[in-house]
């Protein structure tokens, strides 16, 4: 199983949420390692059938293996923005469940030649699909520094987003900023020892947020998940920081909701009827036993709802 990779985390929840029909279509679009691809795989029947997504080749690779005992899967290698491009080619329209499990995998944050982590000196890279052209030393070496300043403190929620963008300025106007070491000694500069470790963490996560798209694919995406379910099918996703859980709350909440009308209107003009059910009304997050043995997961946000409205090919 796809444990060593990465450990899935709230398996029971996914699968409990997710599959309404053994022998049902359902979509990993976040595969990654295969962990919860494995458990809804065998959670399903023979007739059932798994596509896997995922953007990154080595992720699609190993994957491959932990699943190669079932015969019922289809693994295609895509950014998950181009969902309906997928299954338009598999023929495999509509689905009656989506899952995302968001961010980066432990493997990918433990391979140092990737860039993703800070613990390590390595490239200064960050990208989840190697063909892509745009690394994070791209970013850093050639944003103008308000647009720096901008993914620092929107997507990381640095408070120091403004002296850490104009410390990467200043340094890479001597030389260009080419390694995670290069980076940790610019944020240490900036912040000092003490809160070092969060920003790090806040600093890179930003980085990896605009590498990828991660955010704007997001959006477009989880409007092809709505698409191509059919009525009753649901959508799941884990998220692992707040601005993944506010989209994703975002969005189940607009298409549930039954009036979008500005406040203050004596009557609804919207016409607006509810297409999705919340079925998580409270979010569910791991128990401490789950946070004990796999302490990756203590961030984890599971949110889940289902479409109320029929599947229609004019849609797509």
């Amino acid at each position: 199983m796809g444990e060593a990779f990465h450990q899935p985390v709230l398996v029971q929840q996914v699968i409990r949420y997710l599959i309404t029909r053994r022998d049902g279509v359902y979509v990993d679009c976040t595969l990654g390692g295969g962990g919860h691809a494995w458990h809804i795989l065998k959670a399903l029947s023979p007739e059932g059938v798994l596509i896997g997504i995922d953007a990154d080749a080595e992720a699609l690779a190993y994957a491959s293996g932990i699943l190669q005992e079932f015969p019922n899967k289809r693994l295609r290698q895509a950014y998950f923005d181009d969902l309906e491009v997928v299954l338009f080619e598999l023929e495999k329209l509509p689905v009656d469940g989506v899952f995302y499990d968001l961010g980066v995998s432990s493997f990918q944050v433990d391979m140092e030649r990737r860039g993703f982590s800070f613990q390590v000196d390595a490239p200064l890279d960050m990208r989840l699909n190697q063909r892509q052209k745009r690394t994070a030393a791209d970013v850093v070496n050639t944003y103008p520094q308000e647009e720096l300043e901008r993914i620092i403190r929107e997507y990381g929620e640095e408070r120091h987003w403004r002296a850490i963008a104009r410390e990467i300025v200043k340094k890479r106007a001597v030389m260009r900023v080419r390694s995670t070491g290069d980076l940790v000694a610019i944020v240490r500069a900036v912040v000092g020892e003490p809160f070092l470790i969060k920003s790090l963490a806040r600093v890179f996560q930003a980085l990896r947020i605009e590498v990828n798209r991660e955010l704007e694919r997001l959006k477009t995406s989880l409007e092809q998940a709505f698409r191509v379910l059919r009525r009753g099918g649901r959508v799941v996703v884990l998220s692992y920081h707040s601005l993944e859980d506010r989209i994703v709350k975002e969005f189940f909440r607009y298409k549930a909701s039954d009036c979008v009308c500005p406040p203050g209107l004596p009557a609804c003009v919207c016409r607006k009827k509810p297409e999705m059910a919340i079925l998580t009304r409270h979010v569910v997050t791991p128990d401490r036993e789950e946070i004990r043995r796999n302490p990756r997961s203590r961030s984890a946000r599971l949110r889940a709802a289902e479409k109320m409205v029929d599947y229609t090919e004019e849609a797509q």
